[in-house]
């Protein structure tokens, strides 16, 4: 008579320690598991029940400003500081990692437009990477700020190491990567600086609208983008010393952002409420638009790893869009005391939120709510990442998806949602009583080209 028997080695099978787990073994042969998808579906059940209950996104809060906060920018290499201006004038840094503030600025008369580091200065330390900060301000300068490393902090006192002045107020300014070039925007131009060189390298305009926001492109740094207030996107190529092509659309874009990771991909901020992304090489129509708001996007800002994208809006909430084609947000934020959203940015590393609104508070979010934070070990990470697996493979169930979309929002929202919800179903109900009764398909207007207007070149 033959036996298998079971035969393993005693040094394999022996622990080194007490805190070392034991050895299981399994067979993986799916015969013998008839029960493994109902068993991994109530684990996703469980694990979408629990990221809601542990749904807890606020981190904290950065007060000290007297003024609605205007603009926000991040260190081009430390995760922990970052920069805000407000609508007095005042320039605050701050240290996320103890969320206090670094140093004060009283830098501008009026509103401080625009802020960006500066991760090349060829003029004043070409060695240190971020220690120049760039403002610009309603009373027509531009003012160069010198932080003391490593703590990238300002003397309150001291002076900024150069002011150049402008013809008119600025209203945005973005800086070339790896480069002494920026640009800023003002009242119909769009000029391009050199850090050493107090006078503009060039001035570009096209049409007589007033230029609100300017962006370059992080791959292609050559590329600059802007929106302007007669409902144009121009794009610029600064080698040419021209605008290169103009889109117009139905309504106003308040604020433009390049996707970090596809150099071609833009997102339009509008006015009537929502987001739309386009591919430059194709702008006779946006390729997605992501409609969850119920007041005009004031900013949007890409996620550094290019999947997600953050807006602040008119209605006093914060969303988390994916860039893919899903239409609505994965994530709303909004507190009973924050109020218009003027500006948002996500951290370096992706896993936070900052956002600045006119309640004078800068507010600390995570990207993703149920996140824990903390160093985990990797047991831990290995049991998140099985989770967020089983999540994927049972997104489409009711049951829970229901559970993943349910989001508790104001009643104001709640109600202008409900009603925003009622015309387009009326809309679509009007198309298919007149097709119904005239016997001819009407044509739909496709929301997707329906907001370009025109392309020019």
């Amino acid at each position: 008579m033959k036996i298998k028997v079971i035969s393993r080695s005693e040094e394999d099978e022996t622990r080194q320690s007490t805190s070392e787990l034991r050895k299981l073994h399994r067979n993986l042969d799916p015969n013998l598991h008839p029960l493994e998808r109902p068993r991994e579906y109530v684990r996703a059940l469980n694990t979408t029940k629990l990221d809601r209950v542990f749904a807890k996104p606020f981190v904290g809060s950065l007060s000290g400003h007297t003024d609605g906060i205007f603009s926000l920018t991040r260190h081009t290499s430390q995760l922990n500081c970052v920069a805000s201006g407000s609508c007095d004038g005042v320039i605050k840094i701050w240290n996320l990692s103890e969320m206090n503030e670094r140093s004060t600025i009283q830098a501008h008369d009026g509103f401080v437009r625009g802020l960006v580091f500066a991760n090349y200065s060829s003029t004043y330390s070409p060695t240190e990477d971020g220690n120049l900060l760039i403002s610009c301000g309603e009373d027509k300068t531009i003012k160069f700020w010198k932080l003391q490393t490593p703590e990238y902090t300002h003397d309150s006192d001291a002076l900024p190491v150069q002011i150049y002045n402008g013809k008119n107020a600025f209203t945005s300014i973005d800086h070339q990567r790896n480069s002494g070039i920026f640009a800023t925007s003002s009242s119909q131009y769009v000029e391009i600086w050199n850090q050493s060189r107090s006078t503009p390298l060039q001035t570009l305009s096209w049409g007589y609208g007033s230029v609100s926001k300017i962006k370059f492109n992080p791959i292609e740094i050559n590329l600059l983008a802007s929106c302007t207030s007669d409902r144009a996107v121009i794009f610029y190529d600064i080698r040419e010393n021209s605008p290169s092509q103009k889109l117009t659309t139905l309504m106003r874009s308040n604020s433009i952002a390049w996707n970090p990771m596809e150099s071609y991909t833009l997102a339009l901020a509008n006015e009537d409420e929502n987001l739309y992304q386009y591919d430059i090489r194709n702008l006779s129509k946006a390729y997605s638009v992501h409609r969850d708001h119920v007041g005009a996007i004031l900013d949007v800002d890409y996620s550094p790893t290019g999947k997600d994208m953050v807006t602040g809006s008119y209605d006093k909430t914060i969303r988390i869009f994916p860039t893919s084609e899903r239409y609505n947000s994965r994530e709303v934020y909004h507190t009973n005391r924050m109020q218009r959203i003027f500006t948002v940015m996500f951290t370096a590393d992706s896993r936070f939120i900052l956002s600045g609104s006119d309640d004078m508070n800068i507010r600390l979010w995570k990207s993703n709510a149920s996140e824990k934070l903390g160093i985990q070990s990797h047991r831990q990470k290995e049991k998140t990442n099985y989770q967020e697996k089983l999540k994927e493979k049972f997104k489409e169930i009711p049951e829970i998806k229901t559970i993943t979309n349910h989001r508790r929002v104001s009643k104001d929202i709640y109600k202008k949602r409900f009603i925003k919800n009622e015309m387009f179903k009326a809309k679509n109900r009007k198309i298919n009583n007149v097709a119904k009764n005239t016997g001819k398909v009407p044509k739909t207007p496709n929301s997707l080209s329906s907001h370009t207007v025109v392309v020019d070149k």
